[in-house]
């Protein structure tokens, strides 16, 4: 390759399959980038990503680096295509799953139902033994139980295994014995323990987990298969990242191995590379917005940090309990309103927008494929936002009168004309989103004032000026390619496991913090030895420790950054006033109580040479060489204006402009409000400032 570095990035999404390709050549400095988008090929995901490869005309012999997202396993769950499961737990506890948590959510229907568990009673089998909280043990382990369990398993034809025992967090030994025993008596099942998952407290969740990762490995497991052997038969030689759900990537076994660590993975990398992109460009503090064809997800980003979590649920909504997996998980607010969703009128003739979605097949009803309901695309298109000329880059003729007569089925159920029915399409959208981004800024303690909303996938430019006007952000960034940002994150990950570990520590007494940092110091080694098996040395691997302290008999708690070197018994009077700071912006007060540490949440960070983005040339083209045109828009509470419209590829770094205006890409139209600024930055991203 002559020194030259090949990077490509795929993310397949519900709609789309997006690809970024990278070639940096260091001798000349010169930076290649491309693109390409074709449509999802449900079930077979990972044809998609091959025809995106093709389509990008790609020799996978070149490349040096190729990362993956994936939306395989959180369809698996959301679609029931996983494998039937038994589970393996301590005796007198089958019944975790059923149980769940009391505070069911729509609590004055009396005909609600409880969402019913992956794995029925009758597959949920107990084993005698029993630990401590301490972990340890209070009754043997007897495990000639496990051979009749397991016989019963065969009658009913499981093909996965959950393993999840008592308090396994504190001490995994009973774990690991009957996970050696599974392997040793079926070797040919599907199995995966508790232990291997999570290392934290709550029965439910930790169970939950467990079962939701049992599953999805088999259906994981082919789909990667198929995927690696497709690549590999495409001549890609170099090692196929996964990327996880942690911001980070990770190697393809142990995805394979973990599955359910992928739940995320697309949106994660998405917020991972607005967390990037800010801190090239000196913006730490970012809401980021991702608006695909099915979803908007959005996350909070404070001092360049993307927050994660394992407190995360599929399916939970106003009127469903839905499912926890304490996996790490980009701390994200997801709502059912991308540019996929549907438009409907209720009984009560209510207009309403999402949560089902047209999806890629058939689409938007300008997509012509036979889609006959209206969606939030064709509303925009109605409204002169979307070029008709340029649909979908030019690659689709759009069918205007599939919309009208879409559009008009609507109208005749709410007696209104046809622009304000597709107003009020897009304004229903961009409520939903506001109310999604005030979770994760205003509920949390951040003014949204005081923070700047990065816009991107197929539909974040579009509605992004609308958000940031209801919201009072003063700056909209719309990062070039943000049709494909996902995938382009992945090109910027590093490898990245988080451990989280649950560790009880009384802090009034200085011998415990003792105590409490030796435990740490063996969790720090472990972290690294970790990569030791992937021929990383540990001198590479880059250590973050989180301590997650609360107040003296509180249920939950809060998460205190270390500094580098900064030890918990020399330090301790420092990290305690962070963690007033930390809970007063959370809570809106402090308390005069002592404190405990609950456990430690480690980042493990490996670099593997990520590519870093290099200004775009300036040739001293005018702005006005990049108008191409005149279109009337209508900016609904703005009215109808002629806005004038851009080709975004012909934009350069210093060029400037003013609303009312259109940018266009292949992938994805911005909308300039009338009285917005924009500016372009060095690396190509436009900068709109707010009015107001």
């Amino acid at each position: 390759m002559d020194g030259k570095t090949v990077r490509v990035a795929t993310d397949v999404g519900g709609t789309f399959t997006d690809l970024v390709y990278f070639e940096n050549d260091p001798a000349t400095g010169e930076q290649k980038i491309r693109t390409a988008k074709v449509d999802t090929t449900p079930p077979n995901f990972a044809q998609g990503v091959l025809n995106v490869i093709r389509k990008a005309e790609i020799d996978l012999g070149t490349v040096d680096f190729l990362a993956h997202g994936t939306t395989v396993v959180i369809n698996a769950l959301t679609e029931r295509r996983g494998v039937k499961t038994g589970l393996i737990t301590t005796q007198g506890f089958r019944d975790v799953l059923e149980i769940a948590r009391a505070n069911r959510p729509d609590y004055f229907n009396l005909k609600w139902v409880k969402p019913a568990p992956f794995v029925p009673r009758y597959l949920r089998r107990e084993v005698s033994g029993r630990l401590h909280t301490n972990g340890q043990e209070r009754e043997p382990l007897d495990l000639s139980q496990i051979a009749g369990i397991l016989d019963a398993f065969r009658a009913d034809n499981v093909e996965a295994v959950a393993i999840c025992l008592l308090h396994a967090y504190a001490n995994p030994t009973h774990e690991q014995a009957v996970l050696a025993q599974v392997r040793e008596l079926w070797p040919e099942v599907s199995v995966v323990a508790s232990h291997q998952i999570t290392r934290e407290w709550r029965e439910y969740e930790r169970s939950s987990t467990t079962v939701l990762s049992a599953y999805v490995q088999p259906i994981a497991a082919r789909y990667l298969d198929d995927l690696t052997n497709g690549l590999r038969e495409g001549g890609y030689q170099a090692p196929l990242y996964i990327m996880q759900s942690n911001c980070g990537v990770d190697s393809v076994q142990h995805a394979r191995d973990i599955p359910i660590t992928m739940v995320e993975s697309g949106p994660a990398s998405g917020f991972w590379a607005a967390a990037e992109l800010g801190r090239l460009i000196d913006e730490p503090n970012v809401l980021g917005l991702d608006i695909g064809g099915t979803t908007a997800k959005c996350a909070l980003i404070r001092n360049g940090q993307v927050s994660i979590k394992t407190d995360y649920w599929i399916e939970r909504n106003r009127i469903n309990a839905g499912y926890p997996i304490m996996v790490p998980v980009v701390d994200l607010v997801e709502i059912g309103n991308g540019g996929g969703s549907i438009a409907w009128v209720d009984d009560f003739d209510k207009l309403h927008v999402g949560p089902q979605s047209a999806g890629a097949m058939p689409g938007p009803a300008a997509y012509g494929n036979g889609g006959t309901q209206i969606t939030t695309t064709d509303a925009n298109l109605m409204l002169g936002r979307i070029n008709p000329d340029y649909f979908c880059g030019g690659n689709v003729v759009a069918d205007l009168p599939a919309v009208s007569r879409g559009l008009n089925t609507l109208c005749q159920r709410l007696r209104l004309p046809m622009d304000e029915v597709a107003r009020g399409i897009v304004r229903l959208a961009n409520d939903n989103m506001v109310n999604a981004l005030k979770l994760v800024s205003l509920s949390r303690g951040h003014d949204p004032r005081e923070l700047t909303l990065m816009a991107f996938g197929g539909g974040g430019a579009m509605h992004a000026v609308a958000l940031a006007q209801e919201l009072g952000v003063k700056k909209v960034i719309v990062p070039r390619s943000a049709s494909v940002f996902s995938a382009w994150g992945m090109t910027l990950s590093d490898l990245r496991r988080d451990l989280f570990i649950n560790r009880f520590v009384e802090t009034a007494d200085s011998n415990n913090l003792d105590q409490a940092q030796q435990f740490l110091e063996e969790l720090m080694c472990a972290a690294r030895a970790q990569f030791v098996t992937e021929a990383i040395p540990p001198q590479q691997v880059e250590l973050q420790v989180h301590c997650k302290l609360r107040y003296q008999n509180q249920e939950h708690s809060v998460e205190v950054l270390l500094n580098p070197q900064e030890r918990l018994d020399a330090d301790w009077a420092a990290i305690e006033q962070r963690f007033h700071s930390v809970y007063e912006q959370h809570y809106t007060y402090q308390l005069q109580a002592p404190l405990e540490i609950i456990g430690f949440h480690l980042v493990a960070v490996a670099q593997i040479g990520k590519l870093q983005p290099t200004a775009r040339p300036i040739t001293g083209r005018l702005v006005s060489e990049a108008c191409k045109g005149l279109r009337r828009v209508d900016y609904a509470q703005e009215g109808i204006h002629e806005a004038l419209l851009y080709d975004y590829d012909l934009l350069e770094p210093l060029m400037t402009f003013s609303g009312p205006a259109i940018v266009e890409d292949a992938g994805t139209t911005v909308v300039v409000h009338p009285g917005n600024r924009v500016h372009v930055d060095r690396l190509g991203n436009l900068h709109i400032m707010i009015n107001g």
